[in-house]
């Protein structure tokens, strides 16, 4: 008579070469191995003519093969269950469920389209760290400590001495090209900055910024002038006007703000240029001489010109929208009309 283990070991071979062709023999399966007179049954009632010194061996092989038994009909019971018709049936040939398709912020159309422009005059995309601190956001860009253009950002200050930021402006990504790279430098940074001012229809404590950066020998203003009116054309389209005005700013000498003719309008007068028939989008100018000089840069040898223009200024000129809010309010029923763009 075969012994208590050489029947579990014929039983597991049975075990593991069982693969059952439908419900039927699953349950053929079930009533041998584990039903109230299968084999695990029967291999219990060998239990008792097993020698008092085997049965802790017996006991732990046969408590093995049950564990089998059953976690083997477990895994076939669920790839016959997973097919079992739980609903009506999948019909493969139907149209799939529409998904609604979705679209991209007009923020992000807007910077797209100025990474576009540039990079076909061979500026290159440059980025830089939200949280900057003094060197990069003020001093090194010829504002420094207690000078007075620096109270023309009202800033949010993560920590004092030293002082921590949250960035002004992008022209601290100019800074650190300026740092790193080796000249010739063309660059444009576009990015998010921070400025403490009271939320309205016309400002925010936080917009989006696109500023530029050209230095080389030999640049001029003229290259200045050039290459933005170049940039006009392209997002406005060629019959846009543009006029520069004298202005200030502190890391450019001499300085300038750039109208272009209204696209509303077209110069007639309106709400959007305040009757005017002029919109302002962005300022610029050459590259200060002290600012070269504390980036090692000689002045007499190299010049350059750097400008800056709001990237909600832009999209409220291309697509009319009255209320810098509706860019960070996630309405829906405003970001769907940019669908397809």
């Amino acid at each position: 008579m075969p012994s208590l283990q050489e029947l579990i070991h014929a039983f597991e071979q049975e075990i593991n070469a069982f693969i059952p062709a439908n419900a039927a023999d699953l349950e053929q399966y079930r009533i041998r191995f584990l039903g109230a007179k299968g084999a695990v049954k029967q291999l219990a009632a060998e239990m008792k003519s097993v020698p008092p010194e085997g049965r802790k061996e017996a006991g732990m092989m046969l408590n093995a093969f049950k564990q089998l038994a059953e976690s083997r009909y477990e895994e076939h019971s669920l790839v016959f269950n997973s097919g079992a018709d739980s609903g009506p049936a999948l019909d493969i040939s139907l149209p799939g469920v529409p998904v609604p398709a979705g679209t991209r912020h007009p923020l992000r159309v807007v910077e797209n389209q100025i990474v576009s422009i540039f990079e076909k005059i061979g500026f290159s995309v440059a980025t830089g760290p939200e949280i900057e601190d003094d060197w990069h956001n003020f001093t090194s860009l010829n504002m420094p400590e207690n000078h007075t253009a620096r109270d023309m950002q009202d800033t949010f200050y993560i920590s004092q001495n030293p002082d921590w930021v949250l960035r002004t402006h992008t022209s601290s990504v100019q800074a650190r090209i300026l740092e790193t790279q080796p000249l010739p430098v063309r660059v444009i940074c576009p990015g998010r900055v921070y400025r403490n001012e009271t939320i309205s229809a016309r400002a925010h404590c936080f917009f989006h910024q696109f500023e530029g950066l050209y230095v080389d020998k030999g640049v001029s203003f003229a290259d200045l002038k050039q290459t933005l009116y170049y940039f006009v054309t392209e997002m406005f389209g060629p019959d846009t006007k543009v006029r520069f005005r004298p202005s200030y700013f502190p890391f450019t000498e001499p300085s300038a703000e750039m109208d272009i003719s209204c696209t509303v309008c077209g110069g007639s007068g309106c709400n959007l240029c305040k009757h005017s028939g002029w919109v302002e989008i962005l300022g610029c100018g050459m590259v200060h001489p002290n600012l070269l000089r504390n980036f090692g840069i000689d002045p007499e040898v190299y010049t350059g010109f750097a400008f800056g223009l709001g990237v909600e200024r832009i999209t409220q000129i291309k697509f009319a929208v009255n209320d810098l809010r509706l860019y960070s309010q996630n309405d829906v029923r405003f970001l769907r009309q940019f669908q397809g763009l």
